[in-house]
């Protein structure tokens, strides 16, 4: 998956990336080449005292020094961008195949999961591939160099290096496969932590309502300590790995030396070639602790592209259509036929052939018990799910026909649980339609029943939102989400319970005025109040999924029981007629 994933998307830098390697090539070499002539300097220099050829190499090593650097800064440079942009390439291509998702996807991932790949999960990615730009391109080159390097010094000394390099290889190959579950562990585990704080955070209110604190304490420390386990348990393997390859170096440096010096006393080999050895010795051994802080990374951006990979390769259950319906005929006609709904797995749909009609200048209402499917009766209209079975059409057209920026234009809904973003009132209201005059924000926050109160707030328009809305109350966050439907100005109003916060006085005004400003566009309510939905053209009953009722509100007082039985629960029998 890792392997898949920088394919996929380091493709486009190809230049910098060949340029990146060239760069390390000649720091590699550079770096390969000043022990040999240091071992010069010194056989044919010192040991002969010749000065003017100590002078003479000397500046030829500084040269090749100042090559090397300013190679291994250009490497570095372009190693970084190309990182950076990989980074950036990835977390723009999650958040755009998140935001394709539906709400079908989304409840599978879950929020916080979605969070930690987005960030932590391209970060541990980014670290690698940055890491192996500056290192793991220049630890191949190195190593194998060093090893023809040494050869050219002293051949039999060499030998040394036949049971060096197996023995840190195998020994660092152990530690990284036992790595590698530990890194999916914790990533899991970072999950649940995201998970547990965001719920703290999201529902401190509750928490603090319900004096909940020392649980939540303890469900917090409980993941935290989970992660905290697997984390030390990667530390531990982590932190054995460079003993034991200090272990490997030392004692093959012992072992250079013994052998080394009896050649030397033998006459076999010079003490300039012994320096050049262990200088090797040592470039070879760096170059497998290069690799080897690498391979301590591998295992872990492995995880974390596979987590990437499961999101890229996730296709939403919402398809766009390959050839979209870009214009209309009709205005505002909403029909929906034979509609079934499962979710993946569920034993009984959701809905059951469910049939309506909606028309330009009418309002239709859905009530029903909690858990009869009309808030997902909504959310088919806008695409937030696709019918399993059945038609849901505008205009005549199906909906899974229609261009998506088309559809959005039409139908607009406004959910059960009205979401504001980050910014100021302007900037939510002008959310479905940027080009809204100030005028057209005040008219649809007066229809709203808004007015009022952000005319109170210091900076009228803007006024600062929190993310969320958190910072103003459950009514006039509804009343804020009408008037941004409004401000769009669409053909069809979906409001699924979006009066459930309001007083009956507000709901009254709102709904009256509301009536007015939508007299020619297509209105559909869910409500769970009678008074809000009594008034309206016809009103469709759901029991259980399936429509067992419709009409207006006195023929369905006369003859269906179901909507009785709801009425009368909120009103009495006089009230009611």
């Amino acid at each position: 998956m890792l392997i898949k994933l920088l394919r996929a998307h380091l493709s486009p830098y190809k230049k910098p990336i060949a340029l990146l390697v060239l760069l390390q090539l000649l720091q590699t070499c550079a770096t390969l080449y000043l022990p040999s002539l240091n071992a010069d300097i010194i056989d044919n220099g010192v040991v002969r005292g010749d000065t003017g050829y100590i002078l003479e190499f000397g500046g030829l090593m500084i040269a090749v020094s100042v090559l090397q650097v300013l190679c291994n800064v250009g490497a570095v440079f372009y190693g970084a961008r190309t990182a950076s942009a990989l980074g950036r390439d990835v977390r723009g291509a999650v958040f755009d195949r998140v935001q394709s998702f539906s709400a079908r996807e989304l409840g599978r991932f879950g929020a916080p999961s979605l969070i930690t790949r987005t960030t932590n999960d391209v970060q541990q990615v980014q670290m690698l591939v940055l890491m192996a730009f500056t290192l793991m391109v220049s630890a191949p080159i190195m190593c194998v160099g060093g090893i023809i390097m040494a050869l050219g010094q002293d051949v039999p000394l060499s030998a040394v290096l036949l049971a060096v390099v197996p023995v840190l290889g195998i020994s660092v190959s152990i530690i990284v496969v036992k790595m590698r579950p530990l890194f999916r562990t914790m990533q899991e585990r970072l999950d649940t932590v995201n998970r547990v704080l965001r719920e703290q955070i999201t529902g401190n209110r509750v928490i603090r309502a319900f004096v909940r604190d020392g649980y939540e304490e303890k469900r917090f420390r409980g993941a935290n300590t989970e992660l905290t386990d697997v984390s030390v348990a990667t530390g531990r393997l982590m932190a054995l790995m460079f003993p034991t390859v200090m272990t490997v170096v030392n004692l093959s440096s012992v072992a250079v030396v013994w052998f080394g010096a009896h050649r030397i006393d033998s006459g076999g080999m010079q003490i300039g070639a012994l320096t050049a050895f262990l200088a090797y010795l040592m470039q070879i051994v760096m170059a497998v602790m290069m690799a080897t802080f690498m391979f301590m990374m591998v295992p872990r951006a492995e995880v974390c592209a596979e987590r990437i990979e499961e999101v890229l390769g996730t296709e939403s259950s919402v398809v766009p259509p390959t050839a979209p319906v870009t214009e209309l005929r009709r205005h505002g006609h909403l029909e929906v036929r034979g509609a079934e709904f499962r979710y993946p797995g569920a034993e009984e749909p959701v809905l059951r052939a469910v049939d309506l009609v909606a028309s330009p200048g009418e309002t239709t209402a859905i009530i029903g018990s909690t858990g009869s499917g009309k808030s997902t009766l909504l959310g088919l209209v806008p695409r937030l799910f696709d019918v399993t079975d059945g038609e849901v059409l505008v205009d005549g057209e199906d909906v899974r026909t229609l261009d998506p920026v088309l559809l959005a234009k039409t139908v607009s809904l406004v959910p059960q649980k009205p979401y504001l973003f980050s910014g100021t009132v302007a900037t939510n209201l002008r959310y479905g339609n940027p080009d809204a005059s100030d005028e057209e924000l005040w008219h649809a926050l007066e229809v709203a029943q808004a007015k009022g109160f952000v005319e109170g707030l210091e900076h009228g328009l803007d006024a600062p939102i929190a993310q969320g809305g958190t910072n103003v109350s459950g009514g006039q966050r509804q009343r804020l989400a009408i008037a941004r439907t409004l401000v769009q100005r669409p053909e069809i109003y979906l409001f699924d319970d979006s009066f459930s916060a309001l007083d009956y006085a507000t709901d009254a005004a709102l709904r009256a005025a509301l009536a007015r400003e939508t007299a020619g566009a297509t209105v559909v309510i869910v409500a769970q109040r009678v008074s809000t939905i009594r008034d309206a053209d016809r009103i469709l009953v759901l029991d259980e999924g399936r429509v067992v009722g419709s009409g207006s509100h006195h023929e369905l007082m006369d003859g269906n029981e179901t909507y009785r039985e709801i009425v009368l629960s909120q009103l009495t029998e006089a009230e009611a007629a």
